[in-house]
């Protein structure tokens, strides 16, 4: 692993900040990006993953210096910040992140995950390896991420949040679905299991969010599938996570929110 930081001019802790990891934040136009914005924006510090071998066996490949970029973008708002490289794939990882993630930053109050393994591949076609990898990303890492969150929260009761990013997704892409299938059930097990220290937890569906991905042909299909008209930005997913982890978001928990613009599959 490694990592970079921004606001070297700024002492490293800010008590008045409350501190969010963000994982799976690799592209400054993915959703990841646009909460860890929206985030520092309301007044919270940054720690934030990426793992660049995922993003160069996609079509869009690589961004060149998307992590410094996001960094500097998340100064910008008043956030000393952290990007650490992290292969969320080992399982030695989740905690690395943490020690890294604290050692800099200080405690954190709100975990959101937005990481994700997704290539596409069917019922008869998903290899036992693809089939494994997904998993290992999706759930597995997903679990204990949490695990490491629910163990090491030290914040006032009631201010910690768990909050991850799923998909109902399943037809021709049989790996991703199953797996956010089972982030879905670990994230709001923690609702209960992780009642006693104060933490909320729950699960969003964007929905359709046109992040560049996004064929001519599927964003058309897509479109006339949305009610509203459009397809999700990172934004609008963005505003629902900033509402989760304010005060005000307190008393939602354990919940599947879709925030989809009525997107119907």
């Amino acid at each position: 692993m490694c990592f970079v930081t921004t606001a070297e001019e700024r002492p490293l802790r800010h008590a008045a900040r409350p501190v969010a990891l963000v994982t799976g934040v690799g592209r400054s136009i993915g959703i990841g990006a646009g909460i860890a914005r929206r985030l520092a924006e309301a007044g919270w510090n940054i720690a934030f993953t990426y793992w660049t071998p995922y993003d160069a066996r996609m079509a869009w490949g690589v961004e060149a210096d998307a992590a410094t970029t996001i960094a500097r973008t998340l100064a910008e708002q008043g956030a000393t910040t952290m990007a650490v490289e992290a292969d969320l794939a080992d399982p030695e990882v989740p905690g690395r992140v943490f020690d890294q993630a604290q050692d800099r930053l200080g405690n954190i109050t709100a975990l959101v995950m937005c990481h994700c393994e997704s290539v596409d591949s069917g019922l008869l076609d998903t290899t036992p390896e693809s089939f494994d990898r997904h998993f290992a990303v999706n759930a597995r890492a997903s679990w204990l991420l949490i695990r490491e969150f629910g163990r090491r929260f030290r914040g006032s009761p009631g201010t910690g949040r768990v909050i991850a990013l799923t998909s109902d997704h399943t037809v021709g892409n049989l790996p991703y679905g199953a797996s956010k299938g089972a982030l879905d059930r670990i994230t709001l097990a923690a609702a209960h299991e992780l009642a006693h220290l104060g933490i909320t937890a729950n699960v969003i569906n964007p929905g359709p969010v046109d992040t560049g991905w996004m064929s001519d042909d599927m964003r058309d299909h897509l479109l006339r599938r949305t009610p509203l008209g459009r397809l999700g930005s990172p934004q609008d997913t963005a505003h629902l996570v900033e509402f989760l982890c304010s005060p005000q978001g307190q008393w939602i928990n354990g919940q599947l929110l879709k925030s989809n613009g009525g997107f119907a599959g």
